[in-house]
């Protein structure tokens, strides 16, 4: 391993950078679902049709997030985290000066090929500086800003959209990189590793199989459903996939072992994650479009009621290990997930009149069951992996993740565009987004059979049963 500084500065300042990282991308992913339907207002676009801007930035990141690491390594953190901020911060430009949803997709793929560098890059950063007995209280450190992001999000992007523009949710984007850049120039170490040649070819065949997996969730929610289309697009998703599985026997390092997938925890974590996000990812998208356009509240409205949910989602953060060590994984993951699907459906029982009280308990509910499936989840799928596959299985973490969210949202925008087909009247939006609920309610109800596949002892070396 070689470097091109002394450590010592970046000691000081490296946590620094990479807690600005995680605010950055926690706060770009929580500040645009509020300003969603303004920006589908002044795009003459239904609100309700406005997922690509997101799907499109989720996808590029499972796309790309495999490529991070092999490039920080081949060229160095300092160099790979820098042109990962200006990406992100010139995308963001480009985000703002967008003027139909054509070119705001486009900008929203800039941003995500920076985004999708900037945490992993700064986070293996962190990894090669810190010895291991500093790690947990450094890791610790770096996500507190991501959560603080995923408070002032919400009721930012809100206020902005109402009293400014949206415009401004991808501008405040611009002064927080600068200081990113800077600052990384000055003390971030250029760290590097001895690489092999990267599986090109491979991420060719798992990025087909994402793209095309997306787009047949995007035609059928926008009803485009003549078979010529969708019957390419499924063929060419396993086309890729049978391609990537001769690919990845042949290949010494490919970029997703697929033997990894005899470790149990970690096969029944990414299918849990993949479930579990099929009905849970596509929450912050309905959430503010439930409270806008089903209920007529106003942008800043529907941000401040979304703090509740991303407060009790950090506090909940510190029931995890505790829940853990007396429950053990299998029994709080399938018991947290029929809370959580609970949860879910109790948002159908709202409507017009319900007074925005009733949604703060609501809200708190949602979030500290949601922090505390997405902590479970993560953890026991890592859980027996070693020194060897600890690399490897963690970016198949990290794409399941990305890829199952993207897939929520696209899951919860298809039931809420099918839903008026199902009724034999006239079905009003607010009944649409009822009826979406308790569907993807039970989505989330069902992914609790996949955690039935665990062990009891699952996972105890990790949480000290």
């Amino acid at each position: 391993m070689s470097q091109n500084q002394d450590f010592n500065p970046a000691k000081e300042v490296l946590p620094w950078l990479t807690a600005l990282a995680f605010f950055m991308q926690a706060l770009d992913g929580t500040i645009l679902n509020t300003a969603l339907p303004a920006i589908a207002k002044d795009f003459n676009q239904s609100s309700l049709q406005m997922q690509s801007v997101v799907i499109s930035y989720t996808v590029t990141l499972a796309i790309l997030i495999p490529l991070s690491g092999w490039l920080s390594d081949r060229y160095g953190t300092k160099k790979i985290f820098t042109l990962s901020v200006v990406l992100f911060t010139f995308g963001s430009v480009l985000c703002a000066f967008s003027y139909d949803i054509f070119n705001l997709v486009c900008a929203r793929i800039i941003q995500a090929a920076g985004g999708a560098m900037m945490v992993p890059v700064a986070r293996l950063a962190i990894l090669y500086t810190y010895p291991k007995n500093q790690l947990l209280r450094v890791m610790n450190f770096i996500t507190i800003p991501g959560l603080v992001g995923q408070v002032v999000g919400p009721s930012l992007g809100g206020f902005l959209s109402d009293y400014y523009s949206w415009h401004w949710v991808f501008l405040i984007n611009i002064p927080i990189g600068i200081i990113g850049v800077v600052l990384t120039q000055k003390k971030m170490p250029n760290i590097t590793k001895p690489v092999g040649k990267f599986d090109g070819l491979g991420l060719l065949y798992i990025s087909t199989t994402i793209v095309a997996l997306t787009v047949i969730m995007e035609l059928i929610s926008l009803g485009i459903t003549k078979w010529t289309y969708l019957t390419g697009a499924i063929l060419l998703t396993f086309i890729a996939i049978i391609l990537y599985i001769k690919r990845s026997r042949k290949h010494p390092k490919p970029i997703i072992d697929l033997t990894l997938f005899k470790v149990d925890t970690l096969r029944i974590g990414l299918l849990g994650n993949l479930f579990t996000r099929l009905g849970v990812g596509g929450m912050p998208f309905l959430l503010p479009l439930l409270l806008q356009v089903g209920y007529g509240h106003s942008a800043a409205i529907s941000g401040l009621m979304l703090i509740p949910s991303a407060l009790a989602n950090m506090l909940a953060k510190y029931a995890v290990v505790p829940l853990i060590q007396r429950f053990g994984y299998r029994t709080v993951l399938i018991t947290n997930t029929l809370i959580l699907a609970f949860i879910i459906t109790s948002f159908s029982l709202t409507d017009k009149s319900t007074p925005l009280l009733y949604f703060i308990p609501l809200m708190l509910f949602f979030g500290s069951a949601n922090s505390i499936q997405m902590s479970s989840m993560n953890t026991i799928t890592i859980a027996d992996l070693n020194n060897d596959t600890a690399s490897s299985g963690n970016s198949l973490l990290a794409i399941m993740q990305q890829l199952s969210n993207s897939f929520g949202v696209s899951i919860a925008a298809l039931i809420l565009s099918l839903m008026p087909s199902f009724s034999a009247t006239t079905m009003s939006t607010a009944d649409a987004f009822k009826y979406t609920f308790i569907t993807i309610g039970v989505i989330t109800a069902l992914s609790s059979l996949v955690f039935g596949n665990l062990k009891p002892t699952a996972g105890s070396d990790l949480s000290g049963r």
